[in-house]
Order: C-alpha cells, then sequence, then structure tokens
C-alpha cells in the first residue's frame, strides 16, 4: 500500500467499457468510472478523461450488413460522439469540456501549447476535460491509431502524475492469458525493454482499436515523462476502491527517475519527422559545450522535403537513427549545401548561415 500524492491524472477509458455490445453507450461499466471521477475530485486530484468509443457508440444508427468503409466509421463517429458526451455529462454535477484531437494538432509545436493552455484553464475552473481522436477528420497522416498512445501524449501535455489506462483484463501477463492457463500478472514493471513488448498479444476485445502492444506504447511514453502508468481493468469494481486505498490493482509501471524535458519529450514521443538529415558518424562531439551545433559540412545527405522550424530525423549513414531535430533551414538549402559541399562558395555560405539545427532544439534517441 502507498500514500496517494496525485495532484493530477489521466484516465483512458476504451471502446469496450463505453459500448460493449457495440449498439450505443451504456452505463454498465462507466457509472463506477464516474464515481471514481467524482471521489478523486472531493479529494482534490484533477482528472482528465480521454474517452474512446464514439464510432462504437454511433455504430447501431447505422445498417449493421453495409460494409464499414473509412467514410461510414467517420459517419459513426460523428454520431456516436455527441451520444457519448451527453451520457458521460448525465453522471456529474459539474461542467465537463470536450477537446477533440488529431495527431496533426499534437505535433505542431503552437497547437501543442494552446492544447496545454486550454486543459489547465479548463482544469483551474473545476471543468472536467473529455478527449478523443477527432475521428470524424483524422486521415491516415494526421491520425494518432489509437487512444492509449493519444492518451499518453495527453498525460505528457498536461503534466499529469499518473495515467490509468483501464482495460478489459486486470494488466499485462507474461504471455496471453486466454490461451495459457498458467500466465501470471505482473504487477510491477521497472523499466520497458523488447522482452516486455514480446509479452503483448492481439487485442482481447473486438470493439477497440488497440492491444496490449499499444498500451506498453502508450507506458513508454508516459513513464519517460515521469508519469506513473497504470494497466488495469476497467470492469471491476473494487479497482477504484484499491486505487484510492493506494493499492496496485493491476499492473504499475514505474517512471524514469530523470524524466525528459518536456520540449525532448514531445520531440522524441509526439512530434513526427517531416524529412531527414545524415551525417557522419554519432556527431556527439558535435554537441559538446554551448555552441554545440550541426553544421552543413556536417551534413552527407537529405532526404524529404521540409521547412524552417519543421522536425526532422537525424541519422548516421550505416541507419543509425542519433536524433529529432528542429531544422533551422529547408531541405532545399540543405540539399544545394549537401551536393555542393566541396566548392568555394559552399565554404563561404557554411559561415554565413549559422547551425543547420541546434544543440538546445535537439532530443537524442540513443540516450533517451
Amino acid at each position: 500500500m502507498q500514500k496517494l500524492n496525485w495532484r493530477r491524472i489521466v484516465l483512458k477509458v476504451g471502446s469496450a467499457l463505453i459500448a460493449p455490445d457495440q449498439d450505443g453507450c451504456r452505463s454498465r461499466y462507466l457509472l463506477t468510472i464516474a464515481q471514481f471521477i467524482v471521489r478523486c475530485r472531493s479529494r482534490g486530484i484533477e482528472v482528465i478523461l480521454v474517452s474512446s468509443g464514439s464510432v462504437a457508440a454511433g455504430a447501431h444508427l447505422f445498417p449493421e450488413q453495409q460494409e464499414r468503409t473509412v467514410t461510414m466509421k467517420k459517419a459513426m463517429a460523428a454520431a456516436g460522439q455527441t451520444e457519448m458526451m451527453a451520457m458521460w455529462d448525465r453522471f456529474f454535477d459539474f461542467p465537463s469540456a470536450q477537446i477533440l484531437l488529431t495527431h496533426g494538432d499534437l505535433r505542431d509545436r503552437e497547437r501543442y501549447e494552446s492544447i496545454r493552455e486550454t486543459v489547465f484553464t479548463l482544469l483551474e475552473h473545476g471543468v472536467l476535460p473529455i478527449m478523443n481522436e477527432n475521428d470524424t477528420v483524422t486521415t491516415d497522416d494526421l491520425k494518432v491509431g489509437d487512444n492509449d498512445n493519444l492518451s499518453a501524449m495527453v498525460a505528457a501535455a498536461a503534466d499529469a502524475d499518473a495515467l490509468m489506462i483501464f482495460s478489459d483484463v486486470d494488466g499485462l501477463y507474461n504471455k496471453n492469458p486466454n490461451l495459457h492457463d498458467d500466465a501470471e500478472l505482473l504487477p510491477e514493471i521497472k523499466s520497458i525493454d523488447e522482452s516486455i513488448y514480446a509479452m503483448a498479444g492481439c487485442a482481447t476485445s473486438a470493439v477497440g482499436t488497440g492491444g496490449m502492444k499499444t498500451k506498453i506504447e502508450a507506458a513508454e511514453k508516459a513513464t519517460s515523462h515521469g508519469i506513473t502508468t497504470y494497466i488495469i481493468n476497467g470492469f471491476k469494481e473494487q479497482t477504484f476502491n484499491q486505487l484510492l486505498e493506494g493499492i496496485n490493482p493491476g499492473t504499475i509501471f514505474l517512471p524514469y527517475e530523470k524524466p525528459m524535458q518536456e520540449a525532448v519529450h514531445w520531440m522524441t514521443h509526439t512530434a513526427n519527422e517531416q524529412g531527414e538529415v545524415v551525417v557522419e558518424g554519432s556527431f556527439d562531439e558535435s554537441l559538446e559545450g554551448e555552441t554545440g551545433c550541426i553544421r552543413g559540412d556536417e551534413i552527407v545527405a537529405v532526404h524529404g522535403e521540409f521547412a524552417i522550424g519543421d522536425t526532422i530525423l537525424v541519422r548516421s549513414n550505416d541507419g543509425t537513427r542519433l536524433a529529432k531535430a528542429t531544422a533551422n533551414y529547408s531541405s532545399c538549402l540543405l540539399n544545394f549545401i549537401a551536393d555542393n559541399e566541396q566548392s568555394e562558395f559552399s565554404d563561404k555560405m557554411q559561415d554565413s548561415i549559422g547551425p543547420v539545427i541546434s544543440e538546445k532544439d535537439i532530443a537524442l534517441l540513443e540516450k533517451s
């Protein structure tokens, strides 16, 4: 048993809890979650809710025989989102707010900061933020794809202390409990590596889009930001009593002892690279001292199209992913420099344009 020291928590509720039979929203499991939210708020704990389920909630409004095309699912999400919000709102005697996001909103630094400010303002005024991916308008390029990873990004953006992912299983097992009677629940994970991912099976629910793998991905994102993460069974009423008593009811992922800084975490786990720059070696020596940077003459090749301020991948010429960084110059200019590396004009340009990438704008992947 441990003393609760949560100041702000993020709860992720999956489709299987929202619409277990895909025939509209049901309060069967959600009432207990709503009561948990009320109890947390009564203790001074700020709560942010990431709620899946708009597609599952709206599915009953469309013919079952008809093929579920992408357009059809977007229509289901549009219809189901209002039903889902109305259901959550009925549970509470305090106001709630809907925030719909795409990955495009999160990977753009200006919009990311705007989201943070909105969430903080809602919490400051006692309003419960209810967040979901905007399935109605999102495209393959803009979507996160699952609300497990979205909840981790939200938890990082909101500077949360804990992320709780409510699932239809008790936590992470060493093997699939649906296939192996001797599967053992792992109560505590100190670090996430390939052996942890190897334990993740496929999705156990026919309703949701995520499986155990996406939950581990979310835990990795959150714990690297210093956020304690739980994977727990949201179908069991005792889960919520145990949480408030300081008892771990499922699997807890312990946070990094030295979490990433907020900007570095955003660049590593949220921002998508728009292109890549290939450099010689590992370039660690270029980052030493206060003037550390990547110069144009260290670039071997440039791939993709990107503009000033875009996030790019930096890799070595042997293919090793070294870092993600903010580009100080466009791919067009960097291509010109790389193609004319030996020319006298290029030497003059190198001296005049300054660093291609600055030390403060780099997130080292190997070290993180």
